[in-house]
């Protein structure tokens, strides 16, 4: 952890003040940026280990600077936000955020999510994690592929990662909160409800079909099933 580079895209002074002296304090070396439009030089500059980015920003916003980092980067990425319904969370999760976090928030919570996303960020990938295909459907998790019937579906990172963490875990009942700790890292911090408008999405885009089936297993959670064995 010594001498890891934390980048904070944050217009608000008095948050920046804190964030910097905060994380010294942690053993973090910190990068200030204020405006959305240099975020991104900044970012090639100094290169960090993580990213602390704030939504409301003057020029670019968080969104598209989010989105520009996925272009290039997988580095871990955090939101900082004010806006802190279910919908804003779905949204920073499904354009690639690692985690997501309200403001004002707790430093030593906020402490324990940079460390388990940096921990999660720096675990080797498993060689097995590269594709798998049930029916007419095909999935490449290290390239975020999905095809369907041999052409490509359009489909956030998230629901990627959520249908093939559901295929590798198939016939076993999954609670959200192990679904929110095997996709997000959530670990207890994570709402429930995220997982229910993931599944509801990956259930609206590939309707029925002869091959598998999420199944909802009420007061508990979901389980991936098999239908063409």
């Amino acid at each position: 952890m010594e001498n890891e580079l934390i980048l904070v895209v944050d217009d608000d002074e008095k948050i920046c003040q804190v964030l910097t002296l905060y994380l010294r304090s942690k053993g973090y070396e910190v990068v200030i940026c204020k405006s959305g439009n240099r975020a991104m030089s900044v970012f090639r500059e100094c290169n960090p280990k993580l990213v602390l980015l704030d939504i409301m920003l003057p020029g670019m916003d968080g969104w598209e600077i989010l989105s520009k980092i996925r272009k290039i980067s997988n580095v871990p990425v955090i939101m900082l936000t004010a806006k802190g319904d279910t919908t804003d969370r779905v949204q920073g999760l499904d354009c690639g955020a690692d985690d997501y976090i309200v403001k004002p928030f707790d430093s030593k919570e906020l402490i324990a999510r940079i460390r388990a996303v940096l921990r999660r960020s720096a675990q080797p990938e498993e060689t097995e994690r590269s594709s798998v295909t049930i029916g007419n459907l095909e999935i490449d998790i290290k390239n975020y592929i999905i095809m369907l019937d041999g052409e490509p579906v359009d489909m956030p990172p998230k629901e990627i990662e959520l249908l093939y963490y559901f295929i590798q875990h198939q016939d076993k009942v999954l609670s959200r909160g192990q679904l929110l700790d095997g996709v997000w890292g959530f670990d207890f911090y994570g709402d429930s409800r995220t997982v229910d408008v993931h599944v509801k999405r990956i259930r609206d885009r590939f309707g029925e079909n002869k091959y598998w089936r999420i199944r909802t297993i009420w007061s508990v959670g979901y389980k991936f099933e098999r239908l063409d064995e």
